[in-house]
């Protein structure tokens, strides 16, 4: 198992892999390399039949569509670094494709829904004002929940209307809007002061022990907010980010430059937001024309 530890470190260093793809491809491999064993194998005599075997194990199990196919490509990218420290000559996962899952449409809010959600926080205190300022930033970039609560206070630019964001890959810029703009700037300049417990923190957002905010802290928020607006809608983090790219779209923004503020290596990925709008469209016109 000592290449899995290689692996490890290549994927996190070499491909800068996000900490959710580091720790599912981690995960499909070690199965892998249990079901090798049991098979009296090793990593390095693998076969492309192996592979498909592997995937049939898979679907004995009862392991859904989407869950083979992410396996798969985790013995993609396992045996892209094997070859890579020549210890094996071929990728035996390469140009095998189990059947696909079928991709779900993004669940998105309407523009009234982001209106009475972003509504809900309380700004004349400090906890409201401070998750006032996170979900108004999250709609207003549609940036990962990773890289907001990433953010340090240098990466604004509210003069400008503008911060940096460090994605997977690359930094990138994302412009902000007035209110967006109006909602960080009270909080930086009046409510982050009073929350910090260290002076030096960098974080731009921090909990209400002056600290940086977790993941799970900011699901909470969401989750708090949703119930107060009554939105039936299952909201989670990514709901804004689909929103914003969504709704920009529906106003006439290009998919390149969507793509851009999403951070999206591929293009591919931002299509999925066209079959969202068009979709909408259907349903649209499915309910009102008087012969649909």
């Amino acid at each position: 198992m000592d290449c899995i530890s290689g692996y490890e470190i290549w994927l996190a260093q070499e491909k800068r892999a996000a900490t959710n793809t580091l720790s599912s491809y981690l995960r499909d491999v070690r199965q892998f390399g249990q079901w090798v064993e049991e098979e009296g194998l090793t990593l390095t005599q693998i076969n492309q039949d192996d592979v498909k075997r592997y995937a049939q194990h898979l679907e004995k199990k009862g392991k859904s569509n989407a869950t083979v196919v992410r396996s798969v490509a985790a013995l993609k990218s396992f045996y892209m670094y094997m070859m890579s420290i020549k210890a094996v000559r071929i990728n035996p996962a390469k140009g095998f494709t189990p059947s696909r899952v079928e991709r779900k449409l993004p669940a998105i809010l309407s523009n009234h829904e982001v209106d009475l959600f972003l509504e809900q926080p309380d700004s004349s205190d400090a906890k409201g004002c401070r998750d006032k300022a996170m979900l108004e930033l999250l709609y207003a970039t549609g940036i990962r929940v990773s890289e907001l609560i990433s953010l340090d206070v240098q990466d604004l630019n509210l003069s400008a209307s503008f911060l940096r964001c460090r994605g997977k890959s690359k930094e990138r810029v994302v412009p902000l809007y007035k209110g967006a703009v109006r909602a960080v700037a009270t909080y930086v300049n009046d409510v982050r002061p009073q929350l910090l417990e260290n002076p030096e923190e960098t974080a731009l957002f921090v909990n209400m022990n002056g600290e940086r905010m977790s993941r799970q802290g900011f699901w909470k928020i969401v989750k708090c907010y949703q119930d107060k607006a009554g939105i039936h809608k299952d909201i989670t983090p990514h709901t804004l980010r689909h929103s914003f790219a969504a709704h920009l779209l529906e106003n006439g923004a290009d998919l390149k430059s969507i793509q851009e503020m999403l951070g999206h290596a591929d293009i591919s990925a931002t299509q999925i937001y066209a079959q969202v709008v068009n979709q909408k469209l259907r349903d649209v016109y499915a309910r009102a024309h008087p012969r649909a």
